[in-house]
């Protein structure tokens, strides 16, 4: 049985004849040469789209607090190109600006009231919106009993939102609460561009509430800015909105 199978092989392998292996090659090539245009089409439609320019997102940045600030965009919008026409400036930044304001209140009363000093401190938290500092003695006093180093008053110095939004406040609702308000005097520059305003009750704030406070007090507001001249601080400041006295 063996020898036959052995001899069917070889009779099997004889039958397949030269011309017969040259078809099936070339049935093979044949395929192969169809397939081979789908390849070589899928890298071309690849660098296409790669080639193709990407859309870029649009991504617009939201407003920062400052921009959205109506006094801000006031002092972009028109006290620039006012100062600009009337004092000459060649450039928007040559023009002046508000740089901070300092607020600070004097508690005399402090050296035998301690509490005085923390009710002075909460006012002042509330009306500025910010921690303020406790100001201490730099010397020894002896006809005031006060001692260095000791708690005599507190200040804040506001930059930035804040300040504008002190500066807002101030004008619009504050100071028109005043008695008998007339405007503010024209006499409270230093001579360097800083302007320095006098308030004698803290109830024109309307964070300060009267049934809640202990005493009243006033407090000085220093309107530092970057003017040259006391002329130039104060069309800034008259740009701004501060109502002086004519």
């Amino acid at each position: 049985m063996p020898a036959k199978k052995k001899v069917e092989e070889t009779v099997a392998e004889e039958k397949v004849t030269p011309a017969t292996k040259k078809k099936v090659a070339a049935k093979k090539t044949t395929t192969t040469k169809k397939a081979s245009p789908a390849k070589k089409a899928a890298p071309k439609a690849e660098t296409a789209e790669k080639s193709a320019p990407k859309a870029k997102k649009e991504t617009k940045k939201a407003p920062s607090a400052l921009e959205q600030n109506r006094l801000a965009k006031k002092y972009h919008e028109e006290v620039i190109p006012a100062l600009m026409s009337k004092h000459g400036y060649t450039t928007p930044m040559a023009v002046p600006h508000l740089e901070k304001i300092v607020i600070n209140i004097g508690v005399g009363d402090s050296v035998s009231n301690s509490k005085a000093l923390d009710d002075s401190v909460n006012d002042l938290t509330k009306i500025s919106g910010q921690k303020p500092v406790v100001t201490r003695a730099k010397k020894s006093i002896a006809s005031f009993h006060l001692r260095e180093g000791q708690a005599i008053g507190c200040k804040v110095t506001l930059r930035g939102v804040r300040m504008y939004e002190f500066l807002d406040k101030l004008i619009s609702i504050s100071l028109p609460r005043v008695r008998d308000f007339r405007g503010i005097s024209r006499n409270g520059f230093d001579g360097h561009g800083n302007y320095t305003l006098g308030v004698k009750e803290q109830l024109i704030f309307p964070e300060i509430e009267y049934d809640k406070t202990g005493k009243l007090r006033g407090m000085d507001i220093v309107m530092v800015t970057t003017a040259n001249s006391d002329e130039e601080a104060l069309s800034l400041l008259e740009g701004l909105g501060l109502p002086f006295r004519k």
